[in-house]
């Protein structure tokens, strides 16, 4: 009895490792012996560990490949990425160099022809009248569109009043240096600097006609002031020099770095055919 038990019992795991691939019956005799069934039992243990040991292998090589094949595509999407971070850069430069402009040297607007307060003498046996016969002939179409100018609307920082102590002068400021203008007092040539600002401040005035306001401009030296008023307050500038120029020569009103006034009238006297000019430059602050 205790045989069968066994015999059936060997049977039974026999089956369940047939059933489950860890044996195979090696003989087809039922009553084979215990020690045949432990030798396949053993010998089909060792052949499942090999197959087993080598789909290990063909796992890992496969893992291996899947590996390269995923560092492969990270490298690919980082140069890709790297590319188009060129590309981007690149355009970004180019459009940045395309928006810089070259440094223009700006052409200066051309507001006179002659030097302003020009007029035939009154001793010419006729009524003073601007004198033409200053200007060129070819630039006499640009004379007549510079009449038609605007006059500035009056502002605070405009000036208003002129004083020269040394040669009494003391005068209303008027806006625009045309013939109408100087008949009520200096004029302020339109376009330049308001006083105490940098620029140049042109102002212009008859010698023999309309009160002869600058008759005596060839009598300041070096050192003289010239006072000039807003309706805020007063700016004075000192002399530096005086020059005799032709009635073109309109580079004396050309803009400058600091703040000059420029003072023009006709000479000589009763004879007006060139101008004096005054230039003076800001005192300390400019104000009082």
């Amino acid at each position: 009895m205790l045989v069968e038990k066994r015999r059936a019992a060997r049977q039974e795991r026999l089956e369940r490792f047939r059933r489950t691939g860890r044996a195979v019956i090696l003989a087809p005799n039922a009553d084979a012996s215990l020690d045949h069934f432990h030798s396949g039992v053993i010998e089909d243990t060792d052949e499942s560990q090999a197959a087993k040991a080598g789909r290990s292998r063909a796992r890992k090589i496969l893992d291996g490949l899947l590996l390269l094949v995923e560092v492969g595509a990270v490298a690919g999407i980082l140069f890709v990425l790297f590319s188009i971070t060129s590309a981007l850069r690149e355009v970004n430069q180019e459009f940045a160099a395309a928006q810089v402009q070259p440094t223009l040297t700006p052409t200066p607007l051309i507001l006179a022809v002659v030097l302003p307060s020009g007029h035939t003498p009154p001793n010419a046996g006729e009524a003073p009248r601007p004198n033409d016969a200053e200007i060129p002939d070819h630039l006499r179409p640009l004379v007549q569109s510079l009449a038609n100018v605007p006059i500035p609307t009056p502002g605070v920082e405009q000036a208003i009043r002129i004083q020269v102590p040394a040669i009494r002068v003391d005068a209303p400021v008027v806006q625009g240096d045309g013939w109408e203008q100087l008949k009520k007092g200096v004029g302020q040539h339109i376009g330049s600097a308001d006083p105490g600002k940098d620029g140049n401040l042109v102002l212009s005035a008859h010698n023999d006609i309309f009160g002869e306001i600058f008759r005596d401009l060839d009598q300041l030296k070096p050192g003289d002031t010239v006072v000039v008023f807003t309706n805020q307050r007063s700016y004075t500038y000192v002399v530096v020099e005086t020059k005799i120029v032709e009635p073109t020569a309109v580079e004396v009103m050309a803009p400058t770095a600091k703040p000059t006034l420029t003072l023009i009238s006709c000479y000589p006297y009763l004879v007006d055919n060139q101008r004096i000019v005054v230039q003076a430059r800001l005192q300390g602050d400019g104000g009082s």
